[in-house]
């Protein structure tokens, strides 16, 4: 999904939900939000957009080493677990994470 698609996406979540909810469902403030949703974000808003994706739109992305398709929220909570040395598993998935072009 392109970034011009998500902020339309994002624009009428936050029509629909408010400001608040959305900030809290994404862990954003709600300045940050409502700046985003003006067109004031000052940053680039890649990082934003890729946590209101994960969060409202239900991407499926394939993993590679699962050999199954897992939502986009999933992933990233799969890449944010820490390396357990006592888990073949988790070492097999923290290496493909590091290599895995879904990383964002």
């Amino acid at each position: 999904m392109t970034l011009v698609e998500l902020l339309a996406q994002f624009k009428a979540k936050v029509g629909e939900l408010g400001v608040t909810e959305v900030a809290r469902r994404i862990g954003s403030s709600t300045a940050t939000v409502s700046m985003l949703y003006h067109d004031k974000y000052p940053a680039a808003p890649a990082l934003m957009l890729r946590r209101f994706e994960e969060e409202f739109c239900g991407t499926m992305v394939k993993c590679p080493e699962m050999g199954i398709e897992i939502t986009l929220k999933r992933c990233t909570a799969e890449r944010s677990v820490p390396l357990n040395a006592s888990s073949p598993r988790r070492i097999r998935m923290n290496r493909a994470c590091r290599e895995c072009e879904v990383r964002g």
